[in-house]
């Protein structure tokens, strides 16, 4: 019983050696290229995740400003772009009069002075509105972006317009495969290449199916395809297995979670890379946290060789971090974020 414990053990012993080995990144390949960042919703104010259910308004539990950004925005995704972004995630929203506009919320009533349905006002009601109206990080004490967007909300043609070669993300908000017919056709009349721009789509699978076959070399996901292929890889990747969810697909790593991923980086890269997939580094895991990276020094949490995208929640803090040629803050500017960054480590500690 001994010996066959003995060769158990040694056989146990071996394989995780093999496994070890061809797993290895620093044996493999150094992959090209850099990290790129997507800065979620352009620059915005961030919020606190504790509670935050599916209707919760998120514009009435911001953190104190420490600049005036509005998500969906042209200031915002312009300021994202002087910040580092490589590409910038939008928010796809239909209009009553045929126009797409860029915004979250279902409804209106809680960022702006207006109420009702997004999707049944026009283009033009809605750059009637205040966008920061219904923002307050004290209770409703306080608005400080309150009269600072009006007639900020954007229709898809003015953001291509504004950001002719940065590439934007479109998140399709609603199941409706004929709104990515509805974007397509902006984009079109914006005179848009997205497939030369570099353009991506992501959202429920109706519309992202029909937005592959306008666009069938665009990157393009659904949220339920990256968990596949996220899931079934931290199944089948340490036996160096690509599993057929990620073919043309998407991974995503959280940055709390990379030594779980068979190969991380280089490996993990070259495997994606062989199959088309994409590789994106997300936030932690973890309840009430943000999907993308929040701390400036999670950027020195993702390895210095990868080339993947990093989706970044606060660019502000996170562009300059990676790239420090980007920092324009004077000192009270530098001293506020710093505030406003050791009240978010307290939170989500």
């Amino acid at each position: 019983m001994i010996v066959w414990l003995k060769r158990a053990g040694f056989v146990l012993a071996l394989a995780f050696l093999v496994l070890t080995v061809i797993n290895a990144s620093w044996l493999a390949d150094a992959p090209r290229g850099y990290p790129r960042l997507i800065a979620h919703r352009g620059a915005h104010q961030l919020f606190d995740h504790r509670g935050v259910g599916r209707d919760t308004c998120t514009a009435t539990r911001i953190e104190t400003p420490v600049h005036d950004y509005l998500e969906n925005t042209l200031a915002g995704m312009l300021a994202a772009q002087r910040l580092g972004a490589q590409m910038i995630e939008v928010d796809v929203a239909p209009t009553a009069d045929g126009q797409i506009a860029l915004f979250h919320d279902w409804k209106l009533d809680c960022r702006t002075n207006g109420s009702g349905e997004v999707r049944q006002a026009t283009l033009a009601q809605l750059k009637a509105l205040d966008a920061g109206y219904g923002y307050t990080a004290d209770g409703g004490k306080t608005f400080p972006l309150r009269g600072q967007g009006v007639g900020a909300i954007p229709s898809v043609a003015e953001a291509v317009a504004a950001l002719p070669d940065r590439p934007l993300l479109f998140n399709f908000k609603s199941k409706d495969p004929d709104e990515a017919d509805l974007l397509a056709r902006a984009l079109k009349s914006a005179g848009r290449d997205v497939e030369k721009v570099g353009d991506g789509f992501y959202g429920a699978q109706g519309p992202v199916a029909r937005i592959r076959q306008l666009y069938p070399k665009a990157w393009a996901f659904s949220l339920g395809e990256a968990r596949d292929c996220t899931r079934d890889y931290l199944k089948t990747g340490w036996f160096t297995v690509v599993p057929d969810s990620c073919r043309n697909g998407t991974i995503f790593v959280p940055i709390n979670y990379q030594w779980a991923f068979a190969g991380w980086p280089n490996r993990l890269i070259a495997r994606m890379a062989s199959v088309g997939a994409k590789v994106v580094v997300l936030g932690a895991w973890g309840k009430d946290r943000d999907m993308g990276l929040s701390l400036p020094e999670q950027i020195g949490q993702v390895p210095s060789s990868f080339t993947g995208y990093i989706w970044v929640e606060d660019i502000h803090a996170i562009g300059p971090a990676m790239h420090p040629a980007y920092n324009k803050r004077n000192p009270v500017q530098e001293a506020e974020l710093a505030k406003q960054l050791e009240a978010r480590r307290k939170r989500l500690d």
